[in-house]
């Protein structure tokens, strides 16, 4: 039989475990009986072992201090402690000293094979469960793109890739990334399909998913009218599956429901953004609030400029008189962080404080133009990675983890989404056409309708006209729009930069969250 794993048994009444050696033997393991700690730090030092069973209360030397030795000689050594004590004491002790498994005598053969299995083999079983799991989502998703779908499947689609892209960060090995990256860019083609047939029907309905416009209609308003207070955040830019890798981070101090809407057309800032905060679409911001409407604006950052208002108009708009007024902060830089953080003590009696932060979209836009960047985050798991790495270190994080105390209740949302643009379309237009990568309006602009939504009347997707004879381009799938121009010098350059603004499953099926203090 071939030999699974070493393991190094050390207990002063080995003997008496003999029928369990023997059951371990007989599934392949290799074991050493050991009847002391000092032997077995010899033995340690002439062979490797992938894993140690070591009794706490042993003649000589005592299990804990072999336990830092142990550690001290071979720190990635798998150590399971086993003793007859149930002292806390002991066992805070142990698991102090990183300790893998803790188990209590009289231990039985069916312990011992979970504990070394979970310990030994918890990543194989892990990868065996996804491959067996994955073929079948993957003949699933296959047959669900070939029938018409709603925007629930969508959202459960959606779903499922995310998931399983997450899980394969850690199980590089089954090589199943291309295949999944492939699935999801065909599950684009469709969803391409899907929005150009449906979404002018949600802007005119009621029986529609909830879009950047419902939110604080329906997400916000409800609980401040439960007399909830409220802090409302909203990160720009923020994917779904990067929520996925941080949301874990959060359960030590809040009950996370998670929920998802859709984000409007375009999927850039300045409209899905201004749409959270007026609970509007863009062109009634335009006629109802003609002195907050700054899309035309070619500052792109006074785009977003009167967030704050506009959520003022809204909640008067809709009756809520608040106790006191709702505050607003933007978050750009650590400066507007710290600034933040140092005020929260004065959220505890605020109704409603609404947080952007912008750090994402930064990292997005700041890869464009970084190769150092670009090589840390090659693709969209090492995004993922960097965006975690971020969250976990950051004031954000500081600042929910003091909210948390302060009993309010958290809305988080994004935005919108971003994807990984790998394919140029080329793009006619004058020289007032817009200048962004995904999404582009001006005077009779054209190209090929197979890689782009064509919006030959703005109104009927209530989107603004800046002048007569206005239209839209939206990209779909990951295609970015390029002038003939100097063509493939900029085909080059805006390859494989993560780009917003168009219609694909990464920029529209959004994660809303709601967080309740523990």
């Amino acid at each position: 039989m071939n030999i699974k794993y070493r393991i190094m048994w050390i207990d002063d009444e080995i003997e008496l475990l003999r029928p369990h050696i023997i059951f371990l033997e007989d599934l392949g393991y290799e074991i050493s009986p050991v009847t002391n700690a000092e032997d077995a730090l010899i033995l340690l030092n002439e062979r490797s072992y992938d894993l140690i069973l070591l009794d706490e209360m042993l003649h000589g030397m005592d299990g804990l201090t072999a336990l830092l030795k142990i550690k001290e000689m071979n720190p990635s050594l798998p150590v399971v402690m086993i003793t007859k004590s149930e002292e806390e004491s002991i066992m805070e002790e142990a698991l102090g000293s990183k300790i893998d498994d803790y188990l209590t005598k009289p231990v039985n053969p069916s312990q011992i094979l979970m504990s070394c299995k979970r310990i030994l083999e918890s990543k194989r079983i892990a990868s065996e469960r996804i491959s067996r799991e994955y073929s079948f989502e993957f003949n699933r998703i296959s047959q669900a793109l070939m029938s018409p779908m709603d925007w629930q499947e969508w959202i459960q689609i959606y779903m499922k890739i995310v998931e399983r892209e997450v899980e394969l960060d850690d199980h590089l090995e089954l090589g199943l990334r291309q295949t999944l990256l492939d699935q999801k860019r065909e599950c684009n083609i469709e969803f391409g399909k899907f929005i150009e047939r449906c979404y002018s029907d949600w802007i005119w309905s009621e029986d529609r998913p909830m879009l950047s416009t419902d939110i604080i209609l329906k997400k916000v308003m409800p609980l401040i009218g439960n007399g909830e207070n409220v802090v409302f955040i909203v990160m720009d830019n923020l994917r779904l599956d990067q929520w996925l890798v941080i949301e874990e981070l959060l359960y030590p101090d809040f009950n996370v429901t998670r929920d998802y809407y859709f984000s409007i057309l375009p999927t850039a800032t300045p409209y899905s953004r201004n749409g959270i905060f007026s609970g509007l679409f863009p062109d009634e911001i335009k006629v109802n609030h003609p002195e907050y409407f700054m899309i035309d604006s070619p500052d792109e950052l006074s785009q977003n400029r009167y967030e704050a208002q506009l959520l003022d108009c809204l909640l008067n708009d809709n009756g809520i008189r608040l106790k006191s007024d709702a505050k607003y902060f933007k978050i750009l830089d650590m400066k507007h962080a710290n600034m933040t953080y140092r005020n929260i003590s004065s959220f505890s009696n605020l109704p409603l404080v609404s947080i952007v932060i912008n750090f994402v979209d930064f990292l997005a836009h700041s890869r464009s133009d970084s190769e150092i960047l670009k090589e840390i985050t090659p693709d969209e798991a090492a995004f993922r990675s960097l965006t975690k790495s971020w969250f976990e270190h950051s004031v954000l994080l500081k600042i929910l983890k003091k909210i948390s105390k302060l009993g309010s209740k958290i809305v988080l949302t994004s935005d919108h989404g971003n994807i990984r643009s790998m394919h140029g379309v080329k793009v006619i237009g004058d020289r007032e056409t817009s200048t962004n990568l995904r999404y582009k309006f001006g005077k009779n602009i054209k190209c090929d309708p197979k890689h782009a939504m064509i919006v030959d009347h703005p109104d009927t997707l209530k989107l603004p006209s800046p002048r007569l004879n206005t239209n839209y381009l939206i990209a779909k799938e990951d295609y970015y729009f390029v002038y003939p121009t100097d063509y493939h010098y900029y085909l080059n350059h805006y390859k494989d930069t993560f780009q917003h603004g168009g219609i694909s499953i990464e920029e529209m099926i959004l994660p809303l969250i709601t967080m309740c203090p523990k």
